[in-house]
């Protein structure tokens, strides 16, 4: 992405609470991702989880970051990560990784935002930066996610209440980006084939993280992931200070190298 795409969606993300980015991804991520949920969904037995946020015709994959490739290639992704830290900043945290097939005859989900249950009075800045990949068609006959824009400045949603919607249709290997502020929803299927996404989450490195990547991914999986992966797990330190270990980064103890200065160390204070 070049540095006037990057600041043209920036835009329209400050302004209307997201953004598309049309084709972000590329065809054979695509085709992998959806193998390899596919294969997940047979191995897993996964099945909705019968609840009105959830679904109950509407299938959810959890923690991929713990079943590895090709699913390790989303949070750094060039098209995706620019903007994620344009909203929030470059010590963001991979908050969840997950799947959402909506099946046909699903209703639609109630509408919310996805900071709600973060105990702070609105507006405030971004704390979660969320985005979706489209790994079929999204359409608004097929439940593409319905988004109610301009919204991420005001306060939260009534939950299921009745708003005014748009659907965020985009083509297959597109990928949505909200403001986690932003009222929104899935879209119901009243077609006779599934709609496939992935919710690649975000959030502030001083917001504790929706999935805990340090426990869900085994370590000796994590060392094999690149270093920059490892930071947006939380193998890292927010500005020098949040989520170290005794003056240690998280990295330190998950690899036994690099090199690790804290705030007051960079500072070149005693106080």
């Amino acid at each position: 992405m070049d540095d006037a795409a990057r600041d043209r969606h920036l835009e329209h993300l400050a302004e209307h609470g997201y953004a598309i980015v049309e084709n972000a991804i590329e065809p054979d991520l695509v085709a992998a991702l959806n193998a390899a949920l596919a294969r997940l969904e047979r191995e897993l037995d996964a099945r909705p989880a019968q609840n009105g946020f959830e679904g109950r015709r509407t299938v959810r994959i959890y923690n991929l970051l713990a079943h590895g490739a090709p699913f390790d290639r989303v949070p750094t992704h060039p098209s995706v990560l620019p903007l994620i830290e344009g909203v929030l900043d470059d010590g963001c945290l991979v908050s969840s990784l997950s799947s959402i097939a909506i099946d046909p005859g699903e209703i639609a989900q109630p509408i919310h935002a996805d900071d709600m249950v973060i105990p702070l009075e609105k507006p405030h800045r971004a704390i979660v930066c969320n985005s979706m990949w489209a790994l079929t068609d999204f359409t608004a006959a097929n439940g593409a996610t319905r988004l109610v824009p301009d919204t991420h400045r005001q306060p939260s949603p009534e939950y299921g209440g009745s708003y005014q919607t748009i659907a965020a249709e985009m083509p297959k290997g597109s990928v949505l980006i909200w403001d986690g502020a932003l009222w929104h929803g899935g879209g119901a299927n009243q077609t006779s084939e599934r709609r496939v996404g992935l919710a690649m989450n975000y959030c502030a490195g001083f917001i504790r993280q929706q999935e805990n990547q340090q426990l869900g991914v085994p370590p000796e999986l994590a060392r094999t992931y690149p270093p920059r992966l490892q930071e947006l797990m939380g193998y890292g330190v927010y500005r020098g200070l949040i989520g170290h270990i005794d003056k240690q980064s998280p990295a330190q103890r998950l690899t036994g190298g690099g090199d690790f200065k804290s705030i007051w160390d960079r500072a070149g204070s005693d106080a």
